[in-house]
């Protein structure tokens, strides 16, 4: 996986940060996860392909998290993209996206499928299981989960060879059956083989303040895209209007046990003062890093 991070500021965008907009790639597909209004400008930026977009999830319906949304998905026709896309969003987003699409004359040249989850979903998208969970804001707000499948393990080929069996296809296939023969003898291929490997674990958070739900999103994710928009002198404010400081994301980084934690999601308050806002939160957490618009971040090997 990689994390495309397309726009990284809060409420308006700034010179130096659009508003929310990620980008994951997949082996083959693309998802976007919310699409804040000019995504798909920033798009232009990157060797992305709105065609090549397979799904688009929302976090919460505000709208830096999805004004973009109606043109993106206009272009996407626009630029032959013809394979489906599904769009998964919190209740009301098909009915303000129907709207919209009907009242702007706006034509898709693929199938659109929305579909409005609820808290405790959970999706199987492109092969990974994505799991929604209900955050803590001041509008209903939600995170994913999201699992990449489990890979096989290696096979030993040295242990293969000292049972005398020539390279050839069933070494392929001893990855793939409980058993396998030779010479009239028949063995258990799970000894031949490694334990298969857990698929990288990517969580990212919509809007929130710190709760239960976050930390059981996260735990023990390789990657935590969490939103720090103050930090920790303006708690009070962050309190205020329902969202997290960069003590409170590196707290929630360090009692769920993830491998990194990006933070995003920042106000333009801070700009000019960047390093004192990376110190904050690398300080209090040292595996973390604080997106800007374009940074991109790969998701294991």
């Amino acid at each position: 996986m990689k994390l495309h991070f397309l726009g990284t500021g809060s409420g308006m965008p700034s010179k130096q940060r659009n508003v929310s907009g990620l980008a994951l790639s997949l082996p083959k597909q693309t998802w976007l996860i919310d699409c804040g209004e000019a995504t798909q400008h920033q798009i232009l930026h990157t060797p992305l392909k709105p065609r090549k977009v397979s799904a688009v999830w929302v976090t919460h319906l505000h709208g830096d998290h999805v004004f973009g949304l109606p043109g993106f998905l206009s272009t996407r026709s626009a630029l032959d993209g013809t394979e489906p896309l599904t769009l998964y969003g919190p209740k009301g987003i098909k009915k303000w996206l129907d709207v919209t699409l009907k009242m702007t004359g706006s034509y898709l040249g693929y199938t659109l499928t929305i579909i409005e989850y609820e808290d405790g979903d959970e999706f199987l998208q492109d092969g990974h299981r994505v799991i929604v969970k209900k955050l803590e804001h001041r509008f209903p707000s939600y995170g994913f989960r999201i699992e990449a499948p489990i890979r096989p393990g290696t096979l030993l080929v040295d242990k293969v060879r000292a049972l005398g069996i020539p390279n050839g296809p069933i070494y392929g296939q001893i990855k793939q059956v409980e058993t396998f023969e030779f010479e009239g003898k028949t063995y258990n291929a799970k000894e031949y083989v490694t334990e298969p490997v857990r698929g990288a674990v990517v969580a990212v958070l919509g809007d929130t303040v710190p709760c239960t739900n976050a930390e059981l999103l996260a735990r023990d994710a390789d990657v935590l895209v969490h939103e720090a928009t103050f930090m920790d002198a303006e708690s009070k404010l962050a309190r205020q209007y329902g969202h997290s400081t960069t003590i409170e994301a590196a707290a929630l980084a360090e009692a769920a046990r993830v491998g990194q934690l990006i933070v995003t999601h920042i106000s333009a308050r801070y700009q000019g003062r960047e390093s004192e806002f990376a110190a904050e939160v690398e300080t209090a957490f040292p595996n973390s890093q604080v997106a800007v618009d374009f940074y991109e971040f790969t998701v294991g090997d």
